[in-house]
C-alpha cells in the first residue's frame, strides 16, 4: 500500500453528459486517457461548441451516456502508444470525429465510414474534447497548416462537413447563383466554399442576424435579410436547420436547380416538398465528414480560400460551458470555443 498518491488515477475537468436533458450534463472529473498502440493522446487547446452539441444536450441527437461532449477539436499530440507514431509528438493537429467504425460493411468498404451503422464518434459515443485531454486513433490526426489565427483549426471539422456536402461531388459551378440560408458558422463556411468554387453567393438571414451577416459581407459575400427571390438561384444551400429557412430555400430554387441540406433540424418538420417534383430539383446532402472531405478542408485552409478567424466570436473556459450552451441555443455569435486551460490558447 502506498501513501503518496502515486497509484491513484489522475483525473481532469470535463463536460460529461450523464443522462437526459441539459440537467443530465455536469462539469465534473474524468480519468485522464492513456495512449495505447495505434492511438494518441492530445492536449486540447480548444474545442468548438457546435449546433450538434446543442442537439445532444437536448436529446435531439444520439449519444451513449456517460460521455464527454465536444468534437471540434484542436490540440497538440502529447503521447502516442507506439514508437512508430513518435513523429506526431508535439504536432498541432485537428481531429477527425470517428473513433471507430466496423470497417467491413458496404459503407466502410466504399470509403463512407460516416454512414456505418456501427460508427462511434467522439463527443457522442466516445469521450470528446470538452476536457483537458482526448484519446483518438492516430489515423484521425491532421497536421494543421500555418494559419493567421491561433484557433483556426477548431473550424476544421465543420469545414470538412461542408466540404462533404459541397465538394464530393462538386455542387457549385463557376457563375452559379447560390443562396445560402442561415448565417451561423456552417452557413458562413458554406458561403465561403461556394464562393471559392466560383459561385455568386448570397447569404440570407433574419434582421436579428445583422452582426453575423456583416462578417460575411466583410469578406465579399453578398447578404440579405429580405425574403429571397423565388425561382432565382441555381443552387440553394440550407444551413439554418429551420423549417422556414428550408421552405424559403426550396421556393428560391430555379427549375432544375440543386438543393443541399446542411443544417440539422433535430425534429420532424413540414416542408413544401411538392416543389422538388414541380421544379425537378436535385436534392443532396452529406452526413458529417469523410477522409476525402478532410483532405479538401485542409487544402482550403492551406490555400487561404477560407477565412476562419473572424468566425470565432467567443472563447470561454470550461467552467463557463453552460452559459456558452445557452448562448448557442439562442443563436448568439458565430463560433464559441471552449478553452480547457482558460487562457492557454489566447
Amino acid at each position: 500500500m502506498t501513501t503518496d498518491g502515486a497509484d491513484l488515477p489522475r483525473t481532469m475537468a470535463a463536460v460529461i453528459k450523464h443522462g437526459p436533458g441539459v440537467e443530465g450534463i455536469e462539469i465534473g472529473r474524468a480519468a485522464m486517457p492513456t495512449a495505447t498502440p495505434g492511438h494518441a493522446v492530445v492536449d486540447v487547446l480548444a474545442t468548438g461548441l457546435c449546433g450538434t452539441d446543442v442537439h445532444i444536450a437536448h436529446d435531439e441527437y444520439g449519444y451513449a451516456a456517460p460521455v464527454i461532449m465536444g468534437h471540434e477539436v484542436l490540440g497538440v499530440v502529447c503521447e502516442v502508444g507506439s514508437d512508430d507514431d513518435a513523429a506526431w509528438l508535439g504536432v498541432r493537429v485537428a481531429v477527425e470525429t470517428y473513433f471507430s467504425a466496423c470497417e467491413v460493411c458496404d459503407m466502410c468498404r466504399s470509403g463512407r465510414r460516416n454512414l456505418c451503422t456501427d460508427r462511434r464518434s467522439i463527443g457522442s459515443f466516445r469521450n470528446g474534447g470538452f476536457a483537458e485531454k482526448l484519446l483518438v486513433p492516430v489515423i484521425n490526426l491532421h497536421r494543421m497548416p500555418d494559419t493567421p489565427g491561433d484557433l483556426d483549426g477548431v473550424l476544421s471539422e465543420p469545414l470538412a462537413c461542408v466540404a462533404q456536402c459541397l465538394l464530393d461531388p462538386p455542387v457549385v459551378q463557376p457563375g452559379d447563383q447560390v443562396l445560402v440560408t442561415g448565417p451561423g458558422a456552417m452557413g458562413q463556411l458554406a458561403a465561403q466554399v461556394a464562393k471559392a468554387s466560383g459561385g455568386v453567393v448570397t447569404l440570407a438571414g433574419l434582421p436579428a442576424d445583422a452582426e453575423r451577416l456583416a462578417v460575411a459581407a466583410a469578406h465579399g459575400i453578398g447578404t440579405t435579410t429580405a425574403t429571397p427571390q423565388q425561382d432565382a438561384f441555381d443552387v440553394v444551400i440550407e444551413c439554418s436547420g429551420s423549417a422556414p429557412g428550408a421552405a424559403g430555400a426550396l421556393r428560391a430554387a430555379r427549375r432544375g436547380a440543386r438543393y443541399v441540406q446542411v443544417g440539422i433540424f433535430g425534429r420532424d418538420v413540414s416542408l413544401p416538398l411538392d416543389l422538388v417534383l414541380y421544379k425537378e430539383l436535385t436534392v443532396t446532402s452529406g452526413f458529417a465528414s469523410t477522409p476525402i472531405s478532410w483532405r479538401a478542408a485542409m487544402r482550403l485552409i492551406e490555400a487561404g480560400d477560407v477565412v476562419l478567424t473572424p468566425l470565432i466570436t467567443n472563447r470561454v473556459p470550461l467552467h463557463a460551458f453552460f452559459d456558452a450552451l445557452d448562448a448557442a441555443a439562442r443563436g448568439e455569435g458565430l463560433k464559441t470555443v471552449i478553452v480547457p486551460g482558460g487562457t492557454r490558447a489566447r
